[in-house]
């Protein structure tokens, strides 16, 4: 009887040390994701109060499009847009929106998980001839450029008067010849998912 209790007890034991092994490898293993996913919510994603100001000039508050956790959100930058008095005309106003983007995140901006894809070559310049007047030429064709970037671009322009009927961004290359004029809208699917940018483009007509 001792023997076969004996026998029972280790068989009992072992059981026991499996159970607790495979429990233990299952609290290690859901360690794995939680630790991995954890990053992206750092990133707090709140758009701080402007610290760039641009010397000499007047200086208005603008919004631009940064990226933070895969999207696209607006915050506030201090720029110079001529005189106060006088509507800037659209494409100086793209310029200074398109510098903006270019700059590298405000220390407050890059804490709250901001960044920036629109890179230094990018440039921006009016119509063509030929072209509506709305419509803006850029350094390179808008399906050359990185679909995030061309997002912050499209998002920046659309909540200004650069945009035209509907919001509509108008944007071509620089060959008026070889670069047909496509139409962007900053929707809410491309703030939520700005890769769908450089496909989004409609043909000016």
């Amino acid at each position: 009887m001792s023997a076969r209790w004996s026998r029972s007890a280790a068989a009992l034991l072992l059981a026991g040390a499996v159970a607790l092994s495979a429990a233990g490898c299952g609290i290690r293993g859901t360690s794995v994701p939680v630790d991995a996913g954890a990053g992206p919510s750092r990133a707090s994603c709140r758009a701080p109060e402007s610290e760039r100001a641009a010397e000499g000039m007047s200086r208005g508050s603008v919004r631009i499009y940064l990226l933070c956790s895969s999207r696209v959100l607006s915050v506030s930058r201090t720029t110079r847009l001529g005189d106060e008095k006088t509507s800037p005309e659209p494409v100086r106003v793209a310029q200074a929106l398109l510098e903006q983007l270019r700059l590298p995140p405000t220390a407050a901006e890059a804490a709250a998980g901001f960044s920036t894809a629109v890179e230094d070559w990018v440039e921006i310049s009016g119509p063509a001839k030929d072209d509506p007047d709305s419509a803006l030429r850029l350094s390179r064709p808008p399906e050359e450029i990185q679909s995030l970037a061309l997002a912050q671009i499209v998002c920046t322009l659309a909540d200004t008067t650069v945009a035209g009927d509907g919001g509509k961004v108008v944007l071509g290359g620089p060959d008026s010849q070889r670069d047909p004029l496509k139409a962007y809208q900053c929707t809410e699917e491309m703030r939520r998912n700005p890769v769908i940018a450089v496909n989004s483009g409609v043909l000016v007509s």
